[in-house]
């Protein structure tokens, strides 16, 4: 897999013309879009993608015998392989399409979770977590009578791991934590959590949320040890409304339905249902064809690029802005952990992260502000809100040079 993801020359240029959004103006300005944490752009071949399919081979799949749906079944599946292979799954029944991350992390908690945790065991998520990755184990937790603990973070926002081997017990069933922080940028040691939770109890179920990692760097579910692993297609340059969940084949096989109709059904009768067996036991009713074969256009893309030159541009890019944002009084930045993925989070002393937010987007230049579905950590951290630019390897050093200049401006105008 590592092979196929390096790519001999990078040139950021040549790159920007593969995604036609980036030649927008905002109010005459040109676009300087550094939201990619909340979503990413998508290039052509992406979009070339979706059209081709609704162009030449739209069809339901897996029951037609006409051409264009086993074309249409041909490609969901080759999207399928193609994601085995890009996370290093072990077989493409580990790989199971949803509408994206929230929905694998929701699976996992009522199908897994259901069955496996019950009254007085205890689940660990961590004060970094996005909302997605609190409230379906909170939910779990309140059905079974269960408990719900929390990994603290340190002033740097980084998880205080001692801690987190003070929380695992006996009652321990379930460990889900994030890959990389949304609102912070920090990289956890996701390998050594699932190191540390296995050595407790090999029957803890881990679940890592890697909605914000899958784009940045490259994901071996086999190598952090992870039983679960789930991640979304827009973060990834692939379209909305696709999505994975790595789960091992053993847990998944001993895991029910979380949804009933469609391809999940082998047989049914009034009697009784049978079900159909991995992956599609898990995609119940008409899949997002159009979103597989996007996502799989999108992993070709990253593939084209190749990650050593979006880590090294992303690192490029977050270094340059950290030591600027520095020199402007007044600033200070939130997460300062010494391993971040491209996310600059922070706040202005006496300013309003929203009012920031309005003014900077006058400017051409489009951040997300608020809370970033991080409210327990934002509580944690004693803040309202932050800003937040986060960098893809399409941006540029005289994106982040107009994003400071039009920061200083926003500064001196609501000052």
């Amino acid at each position: 897999m590592q092979d196929t993801l390096t790519k001999k020359i990078f040139d950021v240029d040549e790159v920007r013309r593969d995604f036609p959004i980036l030649n927008r103006e905002i109010e005459g300005k040109p676009l300087v879009y550094l939201d990619n944490a909340a979503t990413s752009q998508k290039p052509v071949s992406v979009i070339d993608a979706i059209s081709d399919y609704y162009s030449r081979y739209n069809a339901n799949i897996h029951r037609g015998v006409y051409s264009i749906s086993m074309e249409a079944s041909a490609a969901y599946e080759n999207a399928r392989i193609n994601v085995k292979e890009f996370i290093n799954a072990a077989s493409e029944k580990e790989i199971i399409f949803t509408r994206g991350t929230t929905e694998a992390i929701n699976l996992a908690a009522y199908s897994y979770g259901f069955r496996n945790v019950q009254e007085g065991s205890e689940v660990i998520v961590s004060e970094l977590e996005h909302h997605a990755n609190i409230v379906p184990w909170q939910v779990l937790c309140l059905n079974k009578n269960a408990a719900l603990k929390v990994v603290p973070v340190n002033e740097k926002g980084e998880l205080d791991i001692e801690e987190y081997k003070k929380l695992l017990s006996d009652k321990t069933a379930i460990v889900a934590v994030s890959h990389i922080s949304n609102s912070l940028g920090t990289v956890n040691p996701v390998k050594e959590i699932v190191k540390i939770a296995k050595a407790k109890n090999p029957k803890i179920a881990v679940l890592i949320d890697g909605a914000q990692a899958i784009h940045h760097t490259r994901v071996d579910v086999r190598d952090i040890g992870a039983d679960f692993y789930a991640f979304s297609g827009h973060k990834m340059y692939g379209p909305m409304g696709i999505g994975v969940l790595y789960g091992r084949e053993s847990l998944l096989e001993a895991m029910p339905p979380y949804q009933t109709g469609g391809d999940m059904i082998s047989r049914v009768s009034f009697e009784g249902t049978t079900y159909n067996e991995l992956p599609m036991k898990f995609e119940a009713g008409t899949p997002n064809v159009e979103g597989a074969v996007g996502l799989n256009a999108a992993i070709e893309y990253i593939k084209s690029i190749g990650f050593d030159a979006i880590e090294e541009q992303e690192r490029m890019l977050l270094k340059h802005a950290t030591e600027e944002i520095l020199n402007i009084e007044d600033v200070r930045i939130i997460g300062t952990s010494e391993n971040k993925a491209s996310v600059l989070s922070f706040v202005v002393n006496g300013l309003n992260a929203l009012d920031i937010g309005i003014m900077l987007d006058t400017h051409g230049v489009a951040v997300r502000t608020g809370q970033h579905c991080t409210e327990p950590l934002m509580d944690k951290l004693c803040l309202p809100g932050t800003v937040r630019a986060s960098f893809a390897f399409y941006n540029t050093k005289e994106e982040v040079d107009i994003f400071i200049k039009a920061l200083k401006k926003t500064i001196a105008i609501l000052k």
